[in-house]
């Protein structure tokens, strides 16, 4: 944990008296927030709520969105480790096997169809949650590079 977000937490911690959403925006003020979570930050739910200014009722449906994302991409991890494995046993054969490789191959191609599938889906979801000034921000987190998909 950085040291601003500790100073934040002694400061605004459980005994504060204030609702934590009145100062979520303390979390983003540390520049480290950015990392690998389904849409390229570590925080993605609080990230795009804070930064689209999204009500209640947005947020939970993204948060529907952004877990059923995790979880496919999740299963992309465990098809790529079963595909390496696939091509670690047709190394470690006597005669290597073209169909086995092109299997393990292929399950990696369909992993990641499966996945590029769900992103889209949960782009034309959050399309269809999102006010049209609220789209424009989302666009503009994408062309930044704020936003990785």
């Amino acid at each position: 944990m950085r040291p601003r977000m500790m100073m934040w937490r002694r400061a605004h911690g459980a005994g504060c008296g204030c609702g934590s959403a009145q100062h979520e925006h303390h979390h983003y003020s540390d520049p480290g927030w950015e990392g690998g979570g389904p849409f390229g930050v570590r925080r993605p739910l609080r990230f795009l709520s804070w930064k689209l200014g999204l009500e209640e009722p947005q947020i939970a449906e993204l948060a529907a969105i952004l877990d059923e994302l995790k979880t496919e991409r999740a299963q992309a991890a465990v098809d790529e480790r079963r595909a390496l494995s696939g091509f670690a046993e047709v190394m470690a054969a006597e005669r290597f096997d073209p169909a086995k490789a092109g299997e393990a191959a292929g399950t990696r191609t369909k992993s990641a169809e499966r996945v590029q599938q769900q992103v889209v889906r949960a782009l034309e979801r959050i399309h269809a949650l999102l006010t049209s000034e609220q789209r424009s921000r989302f666009a503009y987190l994408i062309r930044s590079g704020a936003l990785g998909l």
